[in-house]
C-alpha cells in the first residue's frame, strides 16, 4: 500500500524556536529514497514552501495558506483532474479567495471599528522581520500571500478587538489563532485540501495509507482527515489538547518528533 505523509511545517518539521528542520533531514531523504510523497500542509505562503522543497530536494504537491490552495507539479499525475489554473510550472486548485479581496473586506471593517486590524500588507518587510523573528529573506516571502492575510489587532481596548473578530465572521470570513497573529481567510480548509490530494493519490495509486503530522489546534482539520494523525510535542514538551480520539503522541519537539514518527511508521 502506497504510503503519503501530509506534514505541518512551523513545530513539526521545523523547530519551533530556530525555525531549523536539521534533525529531520535523514528522515526526508528516507522518504525520497522509497519514494513516498511528503505533502506541506503549512500556514506559510507559496514562495516560503519552495524554499523548504528546494532545499531538502521535495517535488511533491504542496497545501498552502491554511488550505487556500494545493499546488501540483505539471505532470505529477498521469491521469487529469479538476482545477482553477496553470501557473509556470504548477497546477493549482483554489478553495481560498485572493488575497486582493480578503484585504479589501479587512479594509471594510475598519470603517466601522476604526483602525484595529494591521497586517502584512500594512507592513514593509523590515517591520515584518522585525515583528516576526524571520529573516529579511523569509519575511520578504512571508509577504508574498495569495490567499489569506496575516494580522495582529492594534491596541489593548479588549472590547474593540472582539468587535473586529465578530465583524471578521459577519463579513463571511473566518479566522485562525496562532501565537501572535490572526489569519483571516475565507474558503480556506485544510482538511478539504488533504482530503482532495488523498483521492488524487487514491487514482494513481490505488490503497493509499495517508499519515498526518502536525503540534497544534490549527492542524486538527489536516489531522482528522487523514489515517493514522501524529502530534509531535510543542516547545513546552507538552502535546496539544485537541479533539480527536484516535491521535497518537510522539515524543520530541518539533523536528525531533518528526523524525521519530517516520521511523515508527515507515522504518518500524
Amino acid at each position: 500500500m502506497k504510503q503519503v505523509i501530509f506534514t505541518d511545517l512551523d513545530g513539526t518539521l521545523l523547530d519551533p524556536i530556530t525555525y531549523s528542520y536539521h534533525q529531520a533531514v535523514d528522515a526526508v531523504k528516507l522518504l525520497r529514497r522509497k519514494e513516498i510523497p511528503l505533502i506541506f500542509c503549512s500556514a506559510k505562503t507559496r514562495a516560503e514552501q519552495e524554499v523548504y522543497r528546494r532545499e531538502l530536494g521535495i517535488n511533491d504537491p504542496f497545501i498552502v495558506e491554511n488550505g487556500g490552495a494545493i499546488f501540483i507539479p505539471e505532470n505529477y499525475f498521469s491521469s487529469t483532474f479538476e482545477h482553477h489554473k496553470i501557473t509556470p510550472g504548477y497546477i493549482v486548485i483554489e478553495l481560498g479567495t485572493p488575497y486582493e479581496q480578503i484585504r479589501e473586506a479587512l479594509k471594510r471593517i475598519e470603517t466601522e471599528t476604526g483602525p484595529t486590524i494591521k497586517g502584512f500588507g500594512d507592513m514593509s518587510v523590515e517591520e515584518v522581520a522585525e515583528d516576526s523573528g524571520l529573516s529579511l529573506e523569509f519575511a520578504s516571502l512571508a509577504k508574498q500571500r495569495e490567499y489569506d492575510e496575516t494580522f495582529k489587532l492594534k491596541g489593548d481596548d479588549k472590547i474593540r478587538q472582539n468587535l473586529t473578530l465578530n465583524k471578521i465572521k459577519e463579513a463571511g470570513l473566518s479566522y485562525t489563532h496562532g501565537g501572535r497573529y490572526y489569519a483571516a481567510m475565507k474558503g480556506n480548509d485544510k482538511g478539504k485540501a488533504t482530503r482532495i490530494l488523498t483521492r488524487l493519490f487514491r487514482q494513481e495509486f490505488g490503497g493509499v495509507e495517508t499519515i498526518g503530522i502536525g503540534d497544534s489546534e490549527n492542524d486538527l482539520p489536516m489531522l482528522a482527515a487523514v489515517d493514522i494523525p501524529v502530534l509531535v510535542q510543542k516547545s513546552n514538551k507538552l502535546w496539544e489538547e485537541i479533539d480527536l480520539a484516535n491521535v497518537r503522541k510522539v515524543p520530541g519537539i518539533g523536528p525531533k518528533g518528526w523524525k521519530k514518527v517516520i521511523a515508527d511508521l515507515i522504518e518500524g
